[in-house]
């Protein structure tokens, strides 16, 4: 892998040990994927945040690590596992806060923006069609490589660290023009009607185009919440971090449709909110805000609990950014108001809550898997309108 002058200086070490084992890192990736070189990116979103993921060995190499460093582009920062200010409403024991705030400091002395977020485009780092960024999130990954047009692997917490320490990231893999195109075309036969559709999509495709990058046909009413719940779903149950919508995302109309065809029908979809759903009636937790929730769902959550009380526990999850809007509007209070719950900073998914909760009812795929996978919660997929409906009641009646 070619390296300038100033990087073979960084590398051996010259500008300090720091920017040393950030260099060595970039290097070892890019000689891996056969990258021809290093280039520069205007932001990284770094993800290896929760201490409930990360422990104390990741805390230590991050002490380690980052001491002395600064981030030299615009870097974001994944969910930890609290709401930095309402952790004991969450049930997170001291020992747990003090060590996910320590980590939260070490990040911020670097100079990474705190948005604690896995959607940092709707948080104040949304970057534009062909510009070249290093994110770790891998939901926001593939949002910002198929509905922006941003072009970025799918990095590590570390890999996407010494990229913002570094300004640059190895040319391979989705800084590829042509690593992009579409190699599949997905006939979509059902007229999905909800955001959870979306989700039970990128299940279904895992098991049916294998590594291929798909151009999907026949989604209607798009979103941007509905992307947002598609592009986590895709990134978590197929590892891809691109797909092509004709008429909706960046790139579509640079590329021809792939001739290969796949088709998925009613009863993919069956099958696909039939593995989504595990067998329980009593609810313990309703989870919204995977990805992190929007404004325009809040509002909507807001809508549908307007003079309603809930019986049962009603947790969303969002952005600062988003919460503060939110509370400046009134709609914070308001879903409050019900009951329910509205924390910033963190993800369910990265929260210590096993022995908590025993199942949970999400509208999200991705919060799915994770919920059963880290927290091993029993799940149900359903839509939002169905998940205020749960929250209502306090039970599912399948």
């Amino acid at each position: 892998m070619y390296l300038t002058s100033e990087e073979e200086k960084i590398l051996e070490g010259e500008y300090g040990e720091g920017l040393k084992k950030a260099m060595e890192i970039l290097v070892a990736i890019g000689k891996i994927y056969d990258a021809d070189k290093l280039i520069p990116i205007a932001s990284a979103h770094i993800s290896g945040v929760s201490f409930y993921n990360i422990g104390e060995a990741g805390l230590n190499f991050l002490r380690e690590f980052t001491r002395g460093l600064k981030v030299s582009v615009k870097s974001t920062l994944n969910p930890s596992g609290i709401d930095r200010d309402r952790w004991r409403e969450m049930g997170i024991n001291k020992e747990f806060v003090y060590k996910q705030k320590e980590i939260i400091r070490i990040f911020k002395d670097m100079g990474v923006d705190i948005i604690l977020s896995c959607t940092p485009y709707l948080a104040g780092n949304k970057p534009e069609k062909g510009v070249h960024i290093a994110w770790s999130e891998s939901s926001a990954v593939a949002y910002a490589n198929s509905v922006l047009g941003a072009m970025t692997n799918r990095e590590s917490g570390i890999s996407a660290l010494s990229a913002s320490i570094l300004g640059k990231t190895p040319n391979y893999g989705m800084h590829i023009k042509e690593e992009r195109r579409p190699t599949i075309r997905v006939k979509v036969k059902v007229d999905i009607r909800d955001e959870s559709g979306f989700g039970v999509l990128g299940y279904i495709l895992s098991n049916k185009i294998n590594d291929e990058i798909p151009w999907i046909e026949g989604l209607r009413n798009i979103d941007l919440n509905k992307l947002k719940i598609l592009s986590a779903s895709i990134a978590t149950y197929t590892g891809l971090s691109i797909f092509h919508i004709p008429g909706v995302t960046a790139e579509w109309r640079d590329f021809e449709r792939p001739v290969e065809v796949v088709e998925i029908d009613e009863k993919d979809f069956k099958d696909g909110y039939e593995y989504l759903r595990d067998s329980f009636k009593k609810v313990d937790l309703i989870w919204l805000g995977c990805p992190h929730a929007s404004l325009d769902e809040l509002k909507k959550i807001f809508n549908l609990l307007r003079d309603k009380k809930v019986k049962t526990n009603l947790w969303i999850t969002t952005s600062k950014v988003v919460w503060k809007k939110a509370m400046e509007l009134g709609i914070i209070r308001g879903i409050e108001d019900s009951g329910a719950k509205v924390f910033s900073d963190t993800c369910i998914a990265v929260s210590p809550l096993k022995n908590r909760f025993r199942n949970m009812v999400t509208n999200s795929a991705k919060g799915c898997y994770y919920a059963r996978g880290l927290n091993r919660f029993k799940v149900k997929v359903m839509s939002l309108e169905k998940c205020i409906e749960t929250a209502l009641k306090g039970y599912v009646d399948t």
